[in-house]
């Protein structure tokens, strides 16, 4: 499979944001916990220099929570402000505010000797599709500020939200980057979900989500669908098709109805907690 989405509107977003970017004071980029390597957009790097940072690891409850400790400690040791949390129950939540404050501590102490008070601080929300920036938003803000979606693509334009008079946020939409160097990277973000399913071939998908779960995690796989587990991933979909009774008109088997539920069970951490990648 060749793993590439890159729709029109992502060309406008980045532009607006690099005209945006002068007005900013904090990049807060919300990365999904289960591959915080590949879910970073390698332009926002650029885009964000000079500027305070804060990596959100959002989705952390799906996420294998060992490995969550691991990439907490990286990106920190790398200079980052860094908080895990899962937005949509407002887990971790509480501490963003004080976080922002203290990521910005040198700013706000700069206008204080200005003379410049309650000037709030103004971060741009970063992040490739479907990591939770709206629902991020709407937790942080207590009210639904943002459009939420559970799929890539539904923030369309930027929008300027005051949460109170310490903090305003620029919600963007969600932007990958034009061409994928390794395609095992855009392998996660289509397992994850931040690609348009549209374009996917499901089949191959979940065959490579098996390889996966029998390699990191063995047995899951076993244990969540009642079969027998083997290196034969072909054989093992056909298992799962038979267990889930995934069967066609015809009375065949539907591999590709099996496909498409392993693949939204796997999202969905039915099958079990996991992290594609760990720090380098």
């Amino acid at each position: 499979m060749q793993f590439q989405w890159y729709p029109g509107h992502m060309t406008k977003t980045k532009r607006e944001m690099q005209e945006d970017i002068k007005l900013i004071d904090l990049v807060i980029e919300v990365t999904d916990a289960r591959i915080p390597m590949s879910s970073r957009n390698p332009d926002i790097d650029n885009l964000a220099k000079n500027k305070y940072r804060l990596i959100l690891l959002n989705k952390a409850d799906l996420a294998d929570r060992k490995k969550t400790s691991l990439w907490n400690e990286y990106y920190k040791n790398k200079g980052y402000y860094v908080v895990e949390l899962d937005a949509r129950v407002n887990k971790g939540m509480k501490n963003i505010q004080d976080v922002i404050l203290s990521a910005c501590s040198e700013k706000i102490e700069r206008d204080r000797k200005r003379g410049i008070k309650n000037r709030p601080i103004r971060a741009m929300v970063v992040g490739i599709p479907n990591v939770g920036k709206s629902t991020f938003i709407n937790s942080f803000a207590g009210k639904a500020a943002a459009k939420t979606g559970n799929k890539p693509g539904v923030t369309k334009g930027k929008q300027w939200i005051r949460l109170n008079k310490q903090v305003e946020l620029l919600d963007t939409p969600g932007i990958l980057w034009p061409k994928f160097e390794d395609q095992e990277v855009g392998l996660k973000l289509a397992s994850v979900g931040s690609m348009n399913d549209e374009i996917l071939n499901k089949d191959e998908l979940a065959v490579e989500i098996l390889k996966f779960l029998h390699k990191e995690y063995t047995g899951k796989v076993a244990e969540r669908f009642d079969v027998e587990e083997t290196d034969d991933m072909t054989a093992l979909l056909m298992s799962i098709a038979r267990v889930r009774n995934c069967i066609s008109k015809g009375g065949e088997l539907d591999y590709s109805k099996a496909a498409a539920l392993i693949i939204d069970e796997f999202r969905a951490g039915k099958i079990c907690k996991f992290t594609m990648e760990v720090p380098m």
